[in-house]
């Protein structure tokens, strides 16, 4: 048996070596001569994706504005009613405060108001009735 050259030896495998990148380099220029074909058919595919896309995420995120505006709406009209039953509480203890310091209420104001008001014409026709 001749002995054979470290050449010989690696011949096979470099040859093998040598095929397969030889099919992956046509594989390749297969792939860019697809890409050339089809390039515009994929870029117009594409763009027509990536809108529908956008619309999706348009519509999500407007009923997500939606939502989130009407729930604040509800929740300022919650205040506002919050707010106006604290309020009415303030002014009802002010009130019972004041009432025990002696201070009259207005509603008490107004009617002194008024029976100081009727004693004044009373006094007034009653100065009138002694002049003459």
């Amino acid at each position: 048996m001749a002995k054979k050259g470290k050449g010989e030896t690696n011949r096979p495998l470099s040859q093998s070596i040598q095929d397969s990148a030889h099919l992956i380099w046509l594989a390749g220029l297969g792939a860019f001569a697809k890409v050339g074909e089809e390039g515009g058919k994929l870029f117009e595919t594409l763009i027509k994706e990536g809108e529908k896309v956008e619309k999706k995420a348009r519509d999500a995120a407007s009923a997500t504005l939606e939502e989130v505006q009407e729930k604040a709406g509800e929740t300022r009209g919650k205040v506002a009613d919050t707010w106006d039953k604290v309020e009415q509480l303030f002014e009802d203890r002010l009130a019972r405060v004041l009432n025990r310091m002696g201070v009259p209420s207005h509603d008490e104001l107004q009617a002194l108001t008024q029976r100081v008001d009727e004693l004044q014409e009373m006094i007034k026709k009653a100065a009138g009735a002694v002049e003459t």
